[in-house]
């Protein structure tokens, strides 16, 4: 099932992310359930796109990656 808006994401993502993260998380999200049949690969491949950009900072707070602006 695609999220249609950010709040409809689920609260790990929602509670934990920046806003910019969670639209990437949501576009990836939307885009794989398109691709594949497996939810668990939709969650995967959005988490996998969020980690592109983002990292976990020593305080477990996702912040962006040096490399990108």
């Amino acid at each position: 099932m695609p999220y249609d808006k950010l709040s409809d994401l689920p609260s790990a993502v929602k509670d934990n992310l920046p806003k910019h993260a969670q639209e990437i998380f949501q576009a990836a999200f939307n885009s794989a359930s398109n691709e594949h049949g497996d939810e668990s690969r939709w969650f995967a491949t959005a988490w996998a796109a969020v980690e592109e950009v983002y990292q976990k900072n020593d305080d477990g707070n996702w912040v962006k990656k040096p490399n990108h602006k």
